[in-house]
């Protein structure tokens, strides 16, 4: 079993080097920002998110993910919004860091309906230090020199649609193949071994519905395809109870099961946080995936602080 488990580091750490991809996030319906700008435009608040995740506590070189987001209407029309979205990643000895605009225009269908396209640009940092790997080989020239600061371009795109019970949105946050090693610098290295962000596609839904006064329950999901991997299903059910708990539960397929909570301490302030239970063998090595987020929102409109949106 010892064995097995070392093999399985090394796995991960070659994973990584030569497989970054974006960051996972069980609360995604809290998140959504990050994986589609298009949500900016259904969003007529000012609004600040903070997102924190440590995934596979206890396995060394896990996954540890945070987000900043902001965005907020432009326009005495509000059919355009602006916001600022910052990830940063660690996993192992790799970091990256991606600093991104985002933009989106709405067409309003009704006051409570619109269609929503965003669009995301901006730069992610890519830091690698070799020297935390336990490496077989000290001379292998693929481990010889650090990545230090590598900067390539991001460029992503969403459609959204909402109304004031469900949503659904289609989206790629990053339309650019780049590649993480300079292949000029490095004579016998395959196209297979390149570390490539690979595209991403983000389709996710969800609907609110009202079962009394004061409880409300909102199924949702969310399917990311990305070349190479398997098809990723989430599936999700949170309770709003009176307009202030949030309770709920999801399913990742093959891979983990989520208990989610959440309390509206104020008008403006909500945090909540999420567990993932793997039900994957990483669980036998792990204490779980731990997620926490705050989110704050300026309000304008009296109205829209007494009937507040469940996404």
């Amino acid at each position: 079993m010892k064995y097995y488990f070392l093999l399985l580091l090394v796995f991960m750490s070659v994973s990584l080097s030569f497989s970054q991809q974006d960051s996972q996030y069980t609360q995604y319906m809290y998140n959504t920002q990050v994986i589609n700008p298009g949500y900016i435009g259904s969003k007529d608040v000012l609004s600040f998110g903070l997102l924190y995740r440590s995934q596979w506590v206890g396995f060394e070189g896990a996954p540890k993910t945070g987000t900043f987001t902001i965005s907020s209407p432009i326009g005495e029309t509000k059919k355009m919004g602006i916001g600022l979205s910052i990830v940063s990643d660690q996993i192992g000895p790799a970091a990256e860091t991606n600093i991104v605009v985002d933009y989106s225009y709405s067409l309003m269908f009704s006051e409570v309906s619109r269609l929503s396209f965003g669009v995301k640009a901006g730069v992610n940092f890519l830091d690698v230090d070799y020297t935390k790997l336990n490496i077989y080989d000290v001379n292998d020239y693929q481990f010889s020199e650090n990545i230090n600061n590598k900067l390539y371009p991001q460029i992503g795109a969403g459609i959204y649609y909402n109304t004031d019970k469900m949503y659904l949105g289609l989206s790629v946050p990053n339309l650019l193949n780049s590649k993480h090693y300079n292949t000029d610098n490095i004579d016998n290295i395959s196209v297979d071994a390149l570390a490539i962000e690979r595209l991403h596609y983000f389709l996710i839904a969800g609907y609110v519905f009202d079962i009394n006064e004061n409880l409300k329950f909102k199924p949702a999901t969310m399917i990311k395809m990305v070349d190479g991997s398997p098809l990723q299903v989430d599936i999700s059910g949170n309770f709003l109870i009176n307009e202030k708990f949030t309770l709920g539960a999801a399913y990742r397929f093959d891979a983990a099961i989520t208990a989610m909570a959440g309390f509206q301490i104020t008008n403006k302030l909500f945090i909540g946080m999420g567990y993932d239970y793997q039900t994957t063998d990483i669980e036998t090595y792990s204490d779980g995936s731990y997620e926490v987020f705050l989110k704050f929102d300026v309000f304008k409109n009296v109205e829209r602080i007494l009937t507040p949106r469940f996404f």
